[in-house]
């Protein structure tokens, strides 16, 4: 029979394991001696972590990241053919969703290999959860530009989509233009439009606020997020 690729999550934060997946991912991980991950160190980390017992070094690993050319993920999945299951390991939180693995999730559809998702944390959709603002319909806008006049564009024309349907609009920024970012939204919107900002999610220092763009005018100097992994939404 046939093998299966098991999408692994990973925490996105969260020191304690147990606090972000089921244990009934941990006892997957052992069914798997074949790994894709996004980068070897940290998922060599997160298996010691998640009690994986089968030695680390006798483990095959494939990188596939921004650096990965797609003829080279040809063989990943050959295991999968002689009846093994491949485990898909995003480098934090859900794989194939701001991740490279769906490169790899394609390929398996493409072949009519079993694809198993488990549960685990999305600060997308943990962000959402804690907004207050519509999760009826949402849309996750991956990066906006980083040229301040297109980026700004980029902040109006989200808004108008906003306005015009409801619809919760959400994109992440590079870690150490976060406070670049904030600084943008509370400058360029509507005085009255919401913005939720969401950084450290999971982890102590955790801080999810959802205010207008003028009370960030006057309350973004309190906080800082730089180097803080943050996710942004813009609501009606």
């Amino acid at each position: 029979m046939p093998g299966r690729l098991i999408l692994f999550p990973v925490p996105i934060g969260a020191d304690d394991i147990a606090f972000s997946l089921p244990s009934a991912n941990s006892e997957l991980l052992n069914s798997c001696h074949t790994f894709i991950v996004e980068e070897l160190r940290t998922a060599r980390r997160f298996l010691k972590k998640a009690g994986y017992v089968h030695p680390i070094d006798d483990t095959e690993f494939h990188i596939l990241n921004e650096h990965t050319h797609p003829e080279e993920i040809t063989h990943f999945l050959d295991p999968v053919q002689k009846g093994a299951d491949v485990g898909l390991l995003s480098e934090a939180g859900l794989p194939c969703v701001a991740d490279p693995g769906a490169l790899v999730t394609r390929m398996a559809q493409s072949k009519g290999i079993e694809i198993l998702p488990l549960v685990g944390p999305s600060s997308l959709m943990l962000a959402l959860m804690a907004s207050g603002l519509n999760g009826q319909s949402f849309a996750f806008n991956g990066y906006l530009p980083v040229k301040p006049h297109e980026r700004t564009a980029a902040i109006r024309q989200l808004e108008q989509l906003t306005l015009r349907s409801g619809q919760t609009q959400i994109f992440i920024e590079a870690p150490y233009r976060n406070n670049q970012m904030l600084e943008s939204l509370s400058e360029t919107l509507h005085p009255e439009t919401l913005v939720c900002v969401a950084c450290d999610i999971t982890l102590p220092t955790q801080t999810i606020r959802t205010l207008t763009a003028s009370r960030w005018r006057k309350e973004r100097a309190g906080i800082n997020l730089h180097k803080r992994n943050t996710v942004f939404l813009i609501g009606a």
